[in-house]
């Protein structure tokens, strides 16, 4: 293979990659792309605001609908475990069980909070583009004359982006998650399956209304260890 072919082939190789990266770029700018998910979402809840705080399972479809697809729970899920989203730590049946549970929570949380909605109203701050590949927008949600700063960090996901983290007040959802499950796992002696379960058990009787008959002593240590014989359903 001569010189100039080689040049010739790695050119077009190159220019490929160039104009198919260009054309997998999201198509919205990030204030965009969090308008749409915020007007869409709240456009649900006013159509439904009868019947949001007497049917969990409605509001919990709506989060379902209208902001799940759009959060990165990946992304979101390695912030959360930390080093223990690292292969030394877990495994990829670990980290996927995982997410399945840190998603119901976040619907969860959610749907507590969007079973209060009352008509608020936002309004989005002016948008600061910058280098870092990680977008940062804030809407200010007006609740009882308070303005409550919500700011989304986002993941450009190719076709789109998704959102990685959520900034609440100043508290960092992610970080604040990331310190509850460090501590879970500590309680319980390293053990990152028992973390998993304990997350798993924290979600799952809210979610399926579940009831738990004659549990294994070892797995009730771990209940009352993490002071869950309140929450759960104990036969």
């Amino acid at each position: 293979m001569n010189t100039l072919f080689k040049q010739t082939l790695t050119a077009s190789l190159l220019s490929t990659m160039i104009v198919g990266t260009a054309f997998a770029a999201p198509s919205e700018a990030p204030p965009d792309f969090i308008k749409r998910v915020a007007d869409g979402l709240i456009t649900r809840l006013k159509a439904d605001h009868a019947k949001l705080q007497s049917n969990p399972a409605l509001v919990k479809s709506i989060v379902r609908q209208n902001l799940d697809p759009y959060v990165d729970s990946q992304a979101f899920t390695r912030i959360v475990m930390g080093t223990y989203a690292t292969n030394q730590y877990s495994t990829a049946a670990q980290r996927a069980q995982f997410e399945t549970n840190f998603r119901n929570t976040l619907i969860e949380n959610y749907g507590s909070a969007f079973a209060k909605y009352t008509n608020q109203s936002y309004t989005m701050r002016p948008y600061k583009a910058t280098a870092g590949k990680n977008p940062v927008v804030t809407l200010d949600f007006s609740h009882n004359g308070d303005k409550i700063p919500v700011s989304f960090q986002l993941a450009d996901k190719g076709t789109q982006w998704k959102i990685r983290n959520i900034n609440v007040s100043g508290i960092d959802l992610g970080l604040q998650f990331r310190n509850q499950f460090a501590a879970t796992v500590k309680r319980n002696g390293g053990d990152l399956n028992k973390a998993v379960l304990v997350q798993w058990l924290r979600v799952t009787p809210q979610k399926a209304g579940l009831h738990f008959k004659n549990v294994p002593e070892k797995m009730l240590k771990i209940i009352q260890a993490c002071h869950l014989q309140e929450d759960l359903h104990l036969i």
